[in-house]
């Protein structure tokens, strides 16, 4: 999952950033709510937003208000101080979709974002299915009839994002995109090498992962 933290307390968003990406996320960060709004306007792949509503230049409620107000359904997790009972309220009647005072335990809100992401995509699981191949989201392992597939963190975050997307093309731009935090350098060839190497480990019976040249990838649908 690919996770946009909009916090200006440093302190606060680097343990975010540590605790989402260690449990496997792509994770971007921002510090005010200009920064906030402009990344959302150009960049459609995340999964979550976790936005603290007293931020500097732009307040939490606004960037929510325009956020819905373009029609995005990006899950939201509202972070309010333990106080701000009426901040809450307004949130989510603008249509945030969680929210989380402060101090909060890390471990309930891995389980909150979890859920959240969980719900955004349609699924009532953490567990993704593909014929005989089972990812789960929330342990990131996955299993072929029953056997833990060996997949490391590039594999796993370029499975789950094929997975989400089965039977639909997915572009080597998109993977980049869903796969790499900003800054982060990840060239065309490095997609492929991450392809092959996924398919050395997943491709059994139904399973495969089909190149359409010049456009990108797409995991075939299993028809029953």
């Amino acid at each position: 999952m690919r996770i946009l933290i909009a916090e200006d307390d440093q302190v606060l968003a680097d343990g975010l950033l540590r605790s989402l990406r260690g449990s496997g996320a792509v994770v971007d960060h921002v510090a005010s709510g200009t920064e906030v709004d402009a990344a959302l306007m150009t960049n459609n792949e995340f999964d979550l937003l976790i936005l603290d509503l007293g931020l500097p230049k732009m307040h939490g409620l606004e960037v929510l208000k325009r956020l819905r107000g373009r029609g995005q359904a990006l899950p939201v997790l509202i972070l309010t101080a333990a106080d701000g009972i009426d901040e809450r309220v307004k949130g989510l009647d603008l249509g945030a979709d969680d929210y989380m005072a402060k101090p909060f335990s890390l471990q309930e809100l891995e389980a909150r974002v979890r859920a959240l992401t969980r719900r955004g995509m349609g699924a009532t699981s953490s567990a993704i299915r593909h014929g005989p191949l089972v990812y789960d989201q929330a342990g990131r392992v996955a299993t072929i009839d029953g056997k833990l597939v060996e997949l490391s963190a590039r594999e796993l975050g370029l499975l789950e994002v094929l997975l989400q997307r089965a039977g639909r093309l997915v572009s080597k731009e998109q993977l980049v995109e869903r796969l790499c935090e900003w800054g982060e350098e990840v060239s065309n060839n490095a997609i492929e090498v991450y392809i092959h190497r996924l398919r050395k480990k997943i491709e059994r019976g139904p399973i495969r992962i089909a190149t359409v040249r010049g456009l990108g990838y797409c995991l075939e649908k299993i028809t029953v």
